[in-house]
C-alpha cells in the first residue's frame, strides 16, 4: 500500500479534576474537522486510539478508561457574555463512537485554564495576579460554567496545596460554578422529567426499583444501593470485574433513559452511552478508599457510587457531583433521604477514591424545584503540550 505520512495537530494534554484529555483549539483542527460530523469523530477516535479490541489504547493518547478517553475543543465564544465555547467528546474505548450528549464536569475545570493557556481570553480580562473569571459556554448542553482560575504573573497558577481525592498530587484550587443546572438544557424539560422526586422504575430482570431521575449537571438515575444488592461502599473491582453486574447496570440505565424520554427505544441506548449516568446511594458508612485511606462515617453525609460509559467510576464525575448536590438539596429525593433528609445547602459524599463536597441551594417556584447554581472546587494542570500525530488518512 502507498505510504501515508502522518500529520501533526497542535494539542495540549491536560488533567482536569479526576479526568484527563486531549485539548484542541477548534481553529487548529483540519478544516473538515472544525464542524460536527464523521470526519471530526474519526479524527478524535484515532487521536485517542479507539476502537481498541485490546482495551489498552496503546496506539493513542487515551488511557483505556472513561476518565481518560476524552477530547475537548475550545474557541472564542459566539455567545454574548461568554469568553469561550467549550465542546466535549467522550470517546468510546471499544466502539467507533464519540458521544456528544453531555458534559464532563472534571474537564470543565481544565477548560477554564486552557482558555488562558491557549490565548483565547481577552487579555484585558486576565489579571497579572489574582483570579481570572472565565465565562464558559458549554456547547454540548447549552449551559454556562464560570471558572475562577488563579493567575500568577499573568499565567495560570497550576501548583498549590489544594488536595482532591482521586488525584495523587496537590495543585492550585479552581472553583467552578455550574449556572442554572436545574433544567436539562437542550432536552427542553424540567429538572425531574417524570414530574416526580421518586418513581417506581420497571427494570427487566430486576423488577420495580425506586429511582430519582434528575437532569441537573447531567441526566442521572439514582437508586438505593440496598435495592440492587450493594452497600454503597464498593470499589471498582467489586463491579467492573463482573460482566453480569455491568449488564444489569446497563439494563437499569436503558430503563431510566426510556422513562426520562432521552431515547425512544432500547436500541438507541448504544448511541447514547455517556448519558444518563447510573448512581447508587446509601447512608454514611465507613469504608477504605482505593488509596487505602480510611473514610469515617462521621466525615460524610452519604455514600455514592456512579457508573460512566458502562464501568464504575474510580472517583466521581464532576457533572454527576452537580446532580448529587442538586438532588441532595431537594427534600424527598433518594439522595436527600440517604443523607438524612431535610433541607441542606451542601453535601459531602463518599466515593471510591475518598470524599467530595458540593454546594447547591434549591427553591420551590410555581410548584417546580429550581437550583440556580451548584459550586465545587477542583484543580487542573497541563501534562504535555505540543502536537498529536496521526496518519493523514485517518479522518
Amino acid at each position: 500500500m502507498p505510504n501515508i505520512p502522518q500529520i501533526r495537530i497542535p494539542a495540549t494534554y491536560m488533567r482536569g479534576g479526576t479526568s484527563k484529555g486531549v485539548f484542541f483549539r477548534l481553529a487548529d483542527l483540519p478544516e473538515r474537522c472544525q464542524a460536527p460530523g464523521a470526519a471530526r469523530d474519526r479524527l478524535l477516535l484515532r487521536v485517542i486510539g479507539s476502537p481498541d479490541p485490546y482495551a489498552a489504547h496503546i496506539d493513542g493518547m487515551g488511557g483505556a478508561t472513561s476518565s481518560t478517553s476524552k477530547c475537548v475543543m475550545l474557541s472564542r465564544s459566539t455567545q454574548p457574555g461568554h469568553d469561550v465555547d467549550y465542546l466535549y467528546g467522550q470517546v468510546s474505548i471499544d466502539k467507533a463512537f464519540v458521544d456528544w450528549s453531555g458534559n464532563c464536569g472534571n474537564l470543565s475545570t481544565a477548560a477554564g485554564a486552557f482558555a488562558i493557556h491557549a490565548g483565547l481570553m481577552d487579555p484585558a480580562r486576565v489579571p497579572a495576579n489574582g483570579t481570572c473569571v472565565v465565562r464558559i459556554w458549554q456547547a454540548n448542553i447549552g449551559k454556562t460554567i464560570i471558572a475562577h482560575v488563579p493567575v500568577s504573573n499573568g499565567q495560570v497558577q497550576e501548583t498549590g496545596d489544594f488536595e482532591l481525592d482521586g488525584v495523587t498530587f496537590p495543585a492550585a484550587e479552581i472553583v467552578l460554578e455550574f449556572m442554572d443546572p436545574s433544567d436539562d438544557g437542550d432536552e427542553g424539560g424540567s429538572m425531574f422529567p417524570t414530574g416526580n422526586l421518586v418513581d417506581d422504575l420497571e427494570v427487566p430482570g430486576l423488577g420495580t426499583i425506586k429511582a430519582t431521575m434528575i437532569t441537573a449537571g447531567i441526566p442521572t438515575v439514582f437508586v438505593n444501593a440496598a435495592d440492587i444488592g450493594y452497600t454503597g461502599t464498593e470499589l471498582r473491582e467489586a463491579i467492573n470485574t463482573k460482566p453480569e453486574a455491568l449488564a444489569r447496570f446497563e439494563t437499569l440505565r436503558v430503563a431510566g433513559a426510556l422513562r426520562m424520554g432521552l431515547i425512544k427505544g432500547p436500541g438507541e441506548a448504544a448511541q447514547r452511552q455517556h448519558t444518563p449516568k447510573i448512581a447508587f446511594v446509601a447512608p454514611p458508612t465507613a469504608y477504605v478508599a482505593s488509596s487505602g485511606k480510611q473514610i469515617q462515617a462521621g466525615e460524610i453525609d452519604l455514600n455514592v457510587r456512579a457508573l460512566s460509559m458502562g464501568k464504575l467510576h474510580h472517583a466521581m464525575m464532576g457533572t454527576a457531583a452537580v446532580a448529587i448536590g442538586t438532588a441532595a438539596a431537594i427534600p424527598g429525593t433518594l439522595v436527600n433521604l440517604a443523607a438524612g433528609g431535610g433541607e441542606r445547602t451542601a453535601v459531602r459524599f463518599g466515593h471510591p477514591s475518598g470524599t467530595l463536597r458540593v454546594g447547591a441551594e434549591a427553591t420551590l417556584q410555581n410548584g417546580q424545584w429550581v437550583v440556580k447554581k451548584a459550586i465545587m472546587s477542583r484543580s487542573a494542570r497541563v501534562l504535555m503540550s505540543g502536537f498529536v500525530h496521526l496518519p493523514g488518512d485517518a479522518f
